[in-house]
This record gives structure tokens, sequence and C-alpha cells, in this order.
């Protein structure tokens, strides 16, 4: 039971931090004298940490300052693991959401699979030795992939960016090499449990994060907790369709929100009408500076991912909705039409309730997305309570 009870104060202050004791005891359902000594063994043991109002808002109070408790950034370590087509990173992070080392190596979507799990290895075991942790805080590697997971059997559903990767057993595979505890999951998911972490998303129950790159995904936190559906694929946003006519999908669909809204559908929409190649960068820069054409293709791709949002908003309730992504670059260009599409769609009390607002973990949401998958068991370790298979 007493574990149990320290198991419920480590979730809450993972998802509050900085909160207060008496707000905490509120929270926990718990006595304040209960509390506080708890909050005192655990301090003890360097898991939780305690500061007064300096350095956050102040308030006018009689006597003295409350006290605010976190945890301890240093209690414990993940690795997180970025998959993507080109590229492999990996970095390690602390409980507090920073960044302490990180490597990484470009790789060949076409490359044998066994090379590309040595160099996501290999990139692992750099990061850690730069970082030089105690192994001992070391909770093991979260790993994000650009396909469709079963995050429960620890496999790759389909290919996505990575041709080969079918059905791997990728959670076994890269235990074997690395000599410790793995969790994989969609990059959406990924994404989202960062957000709600260390982001935007943090405080908020019910959350819908979108992400928004050469993809189209949406990660779901319901009663903070990832919800992933009967097999892992829920939240594929980007293969609803949105144009009943539109163009054939790479999932053999027709007309998919992946072929309206995301980077690649936008950039290829400019380069037909501009006669020539556009990249990201110049993406964002006519943007920037007002360029009609690339507006518009960015605020028709934002009612559409609006659109498609309204019906989540419908059937969720979200409390809040987080747009990440390369594309949340392009800021309120964006962002607006998407605001307006749910307020518009979406039933009037589910609409009056939810915010869109941007990503705030920018190029770091990959690395650190898929650290928080590990990091998110915390909790559990630190209370010495064995997890649920996918909490």
């Amino acid at each position: 039971m007493r574990d149990g009870t320290k198991l419920k104060i480590l979730q809450a202050l993972l998802h509050q931090p900085g909160v207060s004791r008496a707000d905490l005891s509120e929270r926990v359902g718990l006595s304040r004298a209960t509390v506080t000594t708890l909050l005192q063994e655990l301090e003890l043991a360097g898991i939780v940490q305690r500061q007064t109002d300096e350095g956050l808002e102040r308030r006018r109070t009689i006597g003295r300052p409350p006290l605010h408790v976190s945890l301890a950034p240093s209690a414990a370590y993940a690795v997180g693991v970025d998959l993507a087509g080109d590229h492999i990173r990996a970095a390690v992070c602390d409980l507090g959401g920073r960044i302490v080392a990180g490597a990484e190596t470009a790789v060949d979507p076409d490359d044998e699979v066994d090379a590309m799990l040595e160099s996501a290895a290999e990139v692992t075991r750099i990061a850690l030795a730069e970082a030089a942790v105690d192994p001992a805080k070391v909770l093991g590697a979260g790993v994000g992939v650009a396909a469709p997971v079963d995050a429960d059997r620890g496999t790759i559903h389909a290919a996505g960016v990575l041709p080969r990767w079918r059905e791997l057993g990728l959670r076994e595979a890269l235990e074997r090499r690395l000599g410790m505890p793995v969790r994989i999951d969609n990059d959406a998911n990924a994404c989202a449990i960062g957000e709600a972490l260390f982001g935007a998303g943090r405080g908020a129950r019910q959350l819908a994060v979108v992400r928004l790159s050469s993809c189209v995904g949406l990660g779901l936190i319901l009663d903070e907790r990832p919800f992933r559906g009967a097999c892992g694929v829920a939240g594929e946003l980007g293969h609803v369709r949105v144009a009943r006519d539109g163009l054939i999908c790479r999932c053999g669909g027709r007309g998919c929100l992946e072929t309206v809204a995301s980077s690649r559908a936008i950039r290829l929409q400019l380069e037909r009408s501009a006669g020539g190649p556009v990249t990201l960068e110049q993406l964002f820069a006519l943007v920037a500076s007002g360029q009609r054409a690339a507006c518009r293709a960015v605020a028709d791709a934002g009612e559409a991912v609006g659109e498609a949002i309204a019906t989540t908003v419908n059937l969720l309730n979200p409390e809040r909705v987080v747009v990440g992504g390369e594309l949340a670059a392009a800021g309120d260009v964006l962002l607006e039409p998407i605001r307006k599409a749910i307020a518009r769609q979406a039933i009037a009390p589910a609409a009056a309730v939810v915010k869109v607002v941007p990503g705030e973990l920018g190029d770091r949401a990959a690395v650190l997305g898929a650290a928080a998958i590990q990091l998110a068991q915390a909790p559990y370790a630190l209370a010495e309570v064995e997890p649920l298979a996918t909490a």
C-alpha cells in the first residue's frame, strides 16, 4: 500500500511539476500529513526536490511562502531514439526533459535491417557514453518510429518510411543489442507523450497532439494516459478522407488528409505553380514574407486539418489540441484556419472548451518524445511498482 501511495504522488508530480503540497494532497486524495511524510522520504532519496515561490510567479501571502515540489531531474534518465527514413538520432534525457547528450548518423531506408539496427544501437551507446550518467538511473530506451506500431508486442505493423521493417520485432532486437529495456511507439504518439510531460500539453488530462510533417499523425492522451486503440493504430488522422476526388495516398486510399496537409503535399502544390522545386525553408520564407500562394496553400492545409480534428473534438472532447511537426513553424497562418474550422464544425460546448496551441518542443520533439515513452514509466521504477505493459 505504501508503494502504491508513493506511486500516486510520483505520477502526480510527473504530470504537474511545481505543485504545492496542499494542491498535491487534494490531487492524490491523501491527507497533508501523509503527503508531507512521503515527500520527506522521497526528498531524502533524491527523487523529489522542493522550492519556494522564488523563481515562480510571486503571490502576496502572509507568513511563510508555500513550498512547491517537483521530481528531481537527475532521479532518472532515458535514451530517446528517433528512427526516421534518412537518419537515426539518439539523445539521453533527464526527468525534467533536458537533453544531456546526443548522437546522430545518416542512413538509407533501403539499408539492410541488421545494419540499421546496429546503427541505432551504436548511436545510443555513443550518447550514453557522452552523457556519463549513472547507469543504474537509466530506465532504458524509448524508440519513435514513423510507422504504425503495436506497442504491446513491440513490433511494426506496416513499413511506413522503412520498407524492410514490416512485422519486425523491433523491441526485442534492440533489447538484445543494448542490454536494457526498450519501448517503442509511433512518432505521433511519442510526440504526444513528450508534449504532455515537457511541452505545450503539460497539465492537460485530455489531449490531442497533431504532428504535421512529411506525414500527418495524431497522438492522444486520455485521462493522462496514451490511447493507442485495440492494436496500436489509433490516431491515423493522416488517412481520414477529406477530398472525395483527391489524390491517391500512399496507403492506397484517395483524398486522405496527408495528400493535402503534409509538408510534402504543400510543397508539391507550390512547385506546380512555381515551375520548380520548393524546399521547406523556402516555403517558410515565402509565408513569412506574405507571399499569397504560399499563405493560401498553408491556410488551406490548416482548414483541412481543422475539419478533421473537429471530429476528434466531437468524439473525445479534449481540452487542448497541440499542433507540432515541422509545419508548425508556419505559425498563425496555419493555426488560425485550424481554430476557425474547429469552431465552425465542432459542437458548441466542445469547441468552447478546447484550446489550439503550437507545440513547444520544436526540433527536439522526436528524440525528447521518444525518451518520454520510457520516462513516463519513471513513477513505477522510482516507487518500485510493476507498470502495465503500455502504461
